[in-house]
Protein backbone atom coordinates (compact mmCIF):
# COMPACT_ATOMS: atom_id res chain seq x y z
CA UNK A 1 0.00 0.00 0.00
CA UNK A 2 2.80 2.44 0.92
CA UNK A 3 4.55 1.58 -2.35
CA UNK A 4 1.39 2.42 -4.33
CA UNK A 5 1.05 5.77 -2.52
CA UNK A 6 4.70 6.64 -3.20
CA UNK A 7 4.28 5.66 -6.84
CA UNK A 8 1.10 7.74 -7.18
CA UNK A 9 2.75 10.76 -5.52
CA UNK A 10 5.84 10.39 -7.69
CA UNK A 11 3.71 10.18 -10.84
CA UNK A 12 1.68 13.25 -9.86
CA UNK A 13 4.81 15.23 -9.03
CA UNK A 14 6.46 14.21 -12.26
CA UNK A 15 3.44 15.40 -14.25
CA UNK A 16 3.35 18.76 -12.45
CA UNK A 17 7.08 19.14 -12.56
CA UNK A 18 7.43 18.47 -16.27
CA UNK A 19 4.66 20.88 -17.16
CA UNK A 20 6.05 23.65 -14.94
CA UNK A 21 9.74 23.27 -15.39
CA UNK A 22 12.73 22.63 -17.63
CA UNK A 23 14.46 19.35 -18.36
CA UNK A 24 17.44 20.29 -16.18
CA UNK A 25 15.22 20.25 -13.11
CA UNK A 26 13.76 16.83 -13.88
CA UNK A 27 16.97 15.16 -12.73
CA UNK A 28 16.49 16.72 -9.28
CA UNK A 29 12.98 15.28 -8.93
CA UNK A 30 14.10 11.76 -8.06
CA UNK A 31 15.90 12.96 -4.93
CA UNK A 32 12.75 14.73 -3.73
CA UNK A 33 10.18 11.96 -4.28
CA UNK A 34 12.02 8.93 -2.84
CA UNK A 35 10.26 7.79 0.31
CA UNK A 36 7.56 10.44 0.04
CA UNK A 37 3.96 9.60 0.98
CA UNK A 38 2.34 13.04 0.61
CA UNK A 39 2.66 15.52 -2.21
CA UNK A 40 5.10 18.24 -1.06
CA UNK A 41 4.59 21.92 -1.80
CA UNK A 42 5.99 23.19 -5.07
CA UNK A 43 7.75 26.58 -4.93
CA UNK A 44 7.72 28.46 -8.22
CA UNK A 45 8.79 31.94 -9.29
CA UNK A 46 8.08 33.88 -12.46
CA UNK A 47 10.31 36.88 -13.04
CA UNK A 48 11.22 39.44 -15.69
CA UNK A 49 14.54 41.29 -15.50
CA UNK A 50 14.04 44.92 -16.51
CA UNK A 51 17.69 45.45 -17.53
CA UNK A 52 18.44 42.25 -19.47
CA UNK A 53 14.93 41.67 -20.83
CA UNK A 54 15.18 38.03 -19.75
CA UNK A 55 12.33 36.01 -18.27
CA UNK A 56 12.39 33.00 -15.99
CA UNK A 57 9.61 30.67 -14.89
CA UNK A 58 11.09 28.12 -12.54
CA UNK A 59 10.35 25.64 -9.77
CA UNK A 60 13.26 26.13 -7.38
CA UNK A 61 12.11 24.06 -4.40
CA UNK A 62 9.88 21.07 -3.71
CA UNK A 63 8.93 20.55 -0.09
CA UNK A 64 12.06 21.22 1.95
CA UNK A 65 14.42 20.43 -0.93
CA UNK A 66 16.01 23.18 -3.00
CA UNK A 67 16.78 22.13 -6.58
CA UNK A 68 20.47 22.86 -7.32
CA UNK A 69 20.03 23.30 -11.09
CA UNK A 70 17.18 25.75 -10.49
CA UNK A 71 19.24 27.72 -7.97
CA UNK A 72 22.07 27.92 -10.52
CA UNK A 73 19.66 29.29 -13.12
CA UNK A 74 18.27 31.85 -10.66
CA UNK A 75 21.80 32.94 -9.71
CA UNK A 76 22.61 33.51 -13.38
CA UNK A 77 19.30 35.29 -14.01
CA UNK A 78 19.99 37.68 -11.11
CA UNK A 79 23.61 38.34 -12.13
CA UNK A 80 25.09 41.83 -12.09
CA UNK A 81 23.89 43.12 -15.47
CA UNK A 82 26.75 45.64 -15.62
CA UNK A 83 29.62 43.16 -15.18
CA UNK A 84 27.93 39.78 -15.90
CA UNK A 85 29.31 38.46 -12.59
CA UNK A 86 27.18 35.78 -10.91
CA UNK A 87 26.71 35.32 -7.17
CA UNK A 88 25.32 32.47 -5.07
CA UNK A 89 22.04 33.78 -3.71
CA UNK A 90 20.82 32.85 -0.27
CA UNK A 91 17.84 30.58 -1.15
CA UNK A 92 15.82 32.21 1.64
CA UNK A 93 15.59 35.27 -0.62
CA UNK A 94 13.61 33.19 -3.11
CA UNK A 95 11.38 31.97 -0.29
CA UNK A 96 10.71 35.61 0.67
CA UNK A 97 9.66 36.38 -2.91
CA UNK A 98 7.46 33.28 -2.99
CA UNK A 99 5.85 34.15 0.37
CA UNK A 100 5.34 37.74 -0.74
CA UNK A 101 3.52 36.69 -3.90
CA UNK A 102 1.42 34.18 -1.92
CA UNK A 103 0.45 36.89 0.58
CA UNK A 104 -0.67 39.07 -2.34
CA UNK A 105 -2.65 36.12 -3.83
CA UNK A 106 -0.56 36.48 -7.00
CA UNK A 107 1.43 33.25 -7.15
CA UNK A 108 0.95 33.13 -10.93
CA UNK A 109 2.06 36.74 -11.47
CA UNK A 110 5.42 37.95 -12.74
CA UNK A 111 7.86 39.84 -10.52
CA UNK A 112 9.77 42.61 -12.29
CA UNK A 113 13.41 42.65 -11.19
CA UNK A 114 14.84 46.15 -10.88
CA UNK A 115 18.12 44.98 -9.35
CA UNK A 116 19.52 41.64 -8.24
CA UNK A 117 23.15 40.92 -7.44
CA UNK A 118 25.63 43.81 -7.46
CA UNK A 119 29.39 43.46 -7.41
CA UNK A 120 31.25 45.88 -5.13
CA UNK A 121 32.23 47.78 -8.28
CA UNK A 122 28.60 48.18 -9.40
CA UNK A 123 27.49 49.11 -5.91
CA UNK A 124 30.14 51.84 -5.72
CA UNK A 125 29.26 53.00 -9.24
CA UNK A 126 25.63 53.48 -8.20
CA UNK A 127 26.61 55.19 -4.92
CA UNK A 128 28.76 57.78 -6.72
CA UNK A 129 26.32 58.71 -9.51
CA UNK A 130 24.74 61.50 -7.43
CA UNK A 131 25.09 63.18 -4.06
CA UNK A 132 22.34 61.00 -2.62
CA UNK A 133 21.38 57.74 -4.31
CA UNK A 134 19.90 55.57 -1.56
CA UNK A 135 22.47 52.83 -2.26
CA UNK A 136 24.01 51.44 0.94
CA UNK A 137 27.78 51.15 1.14
CA UNK A 138 27.50 47.62 2.55
CA UNK A 139 24.47 46.59 0.51
CA UNK A 140 22.88 43.16 0.93
CA UNK A 141 22.84 43.07 -2.90
CA UNK A 142 26.59 42.40 -2.79
CA UNK A 143 25.98 39.35 -0.58
CA UNK A 144 23.31 37.77 -2.79
CA UNK A 145 20.68 38.49 -0.16
CA UNK A 146 18.63 41.34 -1.71
CA UNK A 147 16.44 42.04 -4.72
CA UNK A 148 14.65 45.24 -5.78
CA UNK A 149 11.24 44.46 -7.26
CA UNK A 150 7.97 45.65 -8.73
CA UNK A 151 4.85 43.59 -9.34
CA UNK A 152 2.76 44.85 -12.27
CA UNK A 153 -0.76 45.66 -11.09
CA UNK A 154 0.30 46.01 -7.43
CA UNK A 155 1.00 49.45 -5.99
CA UNK A 156 4.40 50.06 -4.45
CA UNK A 157 2.69 50.85 -1.13
CA UNK A 158 0.79 47.54 -1.15
CA UNK A 159 3.96 45.66 -2.07
CA UNK A 160 5.91 47.37 0.73
CA UNK A 161 3.20 46.64 3.30
CA UNK A 162 3.05 42.97 2.30
CA UNK A 163 6.85 42.70 2.57
CA UNK A 164 6.83 44.38 6.00
CA UNK A 165 4.17 41.92 7.22
CA UNK A 166 6.53 39.00 6.51
CA UNK A 167 9.14 40.23 9.06
CA UNK A 168 11.71 38.32 7.01
CA UNK A 169 14.48 40.90 6.63
CA UNK A 170 15.05 44.40 5.32
CA UNK A 171 12.36 46.27 3.40
CA UNK A 172 13.22 49.48 1.57
CA UNK A 173 10.54 51.69 0.04
CA UNK A 174 11.43 53.76 -3.06
CA UNK A 175 8.16 55.51 -4.03
CA UNK A 176 9.61 57.84 -6.68
CA UNK A 177 11.50 55.05 -8.45
CA UNK A 178 8.53 52.76 -7.74
CA UNK A 179 10.21 49.68 -6.37
CA UNK A 180 10.59 47.81 -3.10
CA UNK A 181 13.83 46.36 -1.78
CA UNK A 182 13.47 42.99 -0.02
CA UNK A 183 16.36 41.18 1.64
CA UNK A 184 17.09 38.41 4.12
CA UNK A 185 19.47 40.49 6.22
CA UNK A 186 18.51 41.95 9.60
CA UNK A 187 14.88 43.05 9.97
CA UNK A 188 14.76 46.81 9.32
CA UNK A 189 12.91 49.31 7.15
CA UNK A 190 13.64 52.59 5.37
CA UNK A 191 12.30 54.92 2.70
CA UNK A 192 14.17 56.83 0.04
CA UNK A 193 12.45 59.17 -2.41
Amino acid sequence: MAFLRRTAVAAALLTVFLTLSTATQAADLSTVTSGSTAAPNVYRLRMHHLHTGEDIDIVYRIGDTYLPAALDRLNYFLRDHRTEDVSRYDPREFDVLHSLMASLHRTDSVIDIVCGYRTPWSNNFLRTRAASTGVAEHSQHMLGKAIDIRVPGVSTVTLRNAALALHAGGVGFYPVSQFVHVDVGPVRTWSFR
